[in-house]
């Protein structure tokens, strides 16, 4: 149990640390006038914001699926 809570604060740890990096080079990238590569890192940076959010709703899941028992 201890275990499974360490590796998803490391995993949440890695994706804030990735989701930071993408929103740096998004920034750069408006600054220059990158359009395409705007674009691009906007779509991976909405897809890491997405995988930081599903291991809480999994989490609520089975909370709530306790509470039914």
């Amino acid at each position: 149990m201890i275990t499974q809570h360490y590796n998803s604060i490391h995993f949440e740890n890695n994706l804030l640390k990735q989701i930071k990096v993408k929103e740096n080079q998004l920034k750069i990238a408006q600054e220059s006038n990158m359009l395409h590569v705007a674009e691009a890192l906007q779509d991976e940076l909405l897809k890491l914001q997405s995988q930081l959010s599903e291991p809480q709703d999994v989490e609520v899941q089975a909370l709530m699926g306790l509470l039914d028992d």
